[in-house]
């Protein structure tokens, strides 16, 4: 089945961020550095936009979130409600704080990032810890070994430890770049760099806000994505930026790493770009490959599985590209199961996952080229904007199970029991003539 692509919606200028539901507002500084000349940005919203209505970023008001994807309009006679649903609510966390923006889960224990200034640390479905940040929304979350990196609306990311002797205490470890650092770097007339329309700063600074991090757990760097265009590597042991990479015309959705130093980058400016860091030389780069996707609307987040054998892509449209790498990063397809668009994906063992502003999860399983719609998990009253995923202890060889965890605008975190296994209607479908898109939903063009 082959896909027309010339009907997409064009990009809205406005609307090209993954998550512009932010309201202007203050932003406190750890290290009292002045952020009032940050500028808005010139072709979408900024958190440092001083003439913003606060009633512009609303969810309900964004354009994609209304306006739906071309697929809205396809109908069979099939639709999502119909589908089996083998994978179940196992409950709710609420706290009326503000949207939930991240998540990450470790050990048993789940992080989530929202608006207000508190990280909060859940287990078995009860808060078990907070720590806070004084620089207001937490846009992303990531764990590597007793640290946590939390990446911020004041283009900052913050280093926090776990406590050795009270696993419920943490301890703020330093930010990134650091106070120092950045005196350092001024002093220097080269370190300064053009950030946009003819204004300098330094290289080693995100100059609007950070989207998404990314973990290369091997070489023990942290990648940062942010609005200004660009991504950053930091060492972790050191927490030196030691490089920053202008990637983009506009805003940088999504960083993922993947095996063997490669890098994908997802772009507002509708482009997925593929790195390649050297291994050869004192200060290894990432060099430019290839750009596996180049279209009008927004691209708003990427997953790569755990094999680093497929790369997925969401965007503003509602459609979910893959591409496999075992075949040199060939288009394997698309995925179709929402109406508005993707705001976050998540990859563990055969399954995909991809939250979307039409308040759903879709649940896909990977056979090959082919992905088979499991399930669409609804219940929540807002865009699903995070997700994050653990094995479930009650998996077997037979039935691997997941626990998925998904954020939302409407304030709450829901938690999932999902089974790769597929219900019988669907496999049913499969097997017939008569094949739907809500069954089997990759398409090659």
């Amino acid at each position: 089945m082959f896909v027309d692509t010339s009907h997409l919606p064009p990009k809205l200028e406005n609307i090209v961020h993954s998550d512009p539901n932010i309201s202007s507002s203050h932003i406190e500084d750890d290290n009292a550095e002045n952020n009032s000349n940050y500028n808005a940005r010139h072709s979408s919203f900024s958190a440092y936009e001083a003439n913003r209505l606060s009633g512009e970023g609303s969810p309900m008001m964004m354009s994609p979130w209304n306006q739906g994807s071309p697929w809205s309009k396809f109908d069979d006679g099939h639709n999502s409600q119909n589908i089996p649903q083998i994978n179940g609510l196992i409950g709710s966390l609420v706290r009326e704080e503000g949207h939930i923006y991240s998540l990450a889960t470790k050990n048993d224990l789940l992080y989530t990032g929202s608006d207000s200034k508190n990280i909060r640390v859940w287990k078995n479905l009860k808060e078990f810890a907070a720590f806070k940040s004084n620089s207001g929304l937490v846009k992303a979350i990531i764990i590597s070994g007793d640290k946590i990196f939390t990446g911020h609306q004041d283009g900052k990311v913050r280093v926090w430890k776990i406590q050795a002797k009270n696993p419920g205490t943490y301890k703020r470890a330093g930010t990134l770049p650091s106070f120092f650092d950045i005196f350092k770097a001024s002093i220097k007339p080269s370190n300064y760099v053009e950030v946009k329309r003819n204004r300098s700063g330094l290289w080693i600074k995100h100059v609007d806000a950070i989207s998404c991090l990314s973990m290369d757990q091997t070489r023990g760097l942290l990648y940062s994505a942010s609005w200004d265009r660009t991504f950053k590597v930091w060492n972790v042991d050191n927490s030196k930026c030691i490089e920053s990479v202008k990637a983009h015309d506009d805003a940088v959705n999504s960083v993922v790493t993947s095996m063997e130093g490669i890098v994908f980058t997802g772009s507002a400016d509708g482009t997925v770009k593929v790195w390649q860091r050297e291994n050869s030389g004192k200060h290894p780069k990432h060099v430019f490959v290839q750009t596996l996707l180049n279209q009008e609307c927004a691209v708003t987040a990427l997953a790569v599985s755990k094999s680093g054998s497929v790369v997925y892509c969401g965007s503003s449209d509602g459609v979910v590209n893959f591409w496999e790498c075992e075949k040199q990063l060939s288009h394997g397809g698309v995925l179709k199961g929402h109406k508005l668009a993707i705001l976050c994906l998540a990859a563990a063992g055969n399954l995909v996952l991809s939250g979307s502003a039409d308040k759903t999860i879709c649940v896909w399983r990977r056979d090959k080229s082919i992905h088979t719609l499991l399930s669409v998990l609804t219940g929540h009253n807002g865009p699903v904007k995070c997700l994050a995923v653990e094995e479930d202890k009650e998996s077997t060889g037979t039935d691997q199970k997941w626990v998925v965890y998904s954020g939302s605008l409407d304030k709450s975190v829901k938690v999932w029991s999902v089974s790769e296994k597929a219900p019988m209607m669907i496999q049913n479908n499969m097997l017939g003539d008569n094949v739907t898109w809500d069954s089997v939903t990759s398409a090659k063009y």
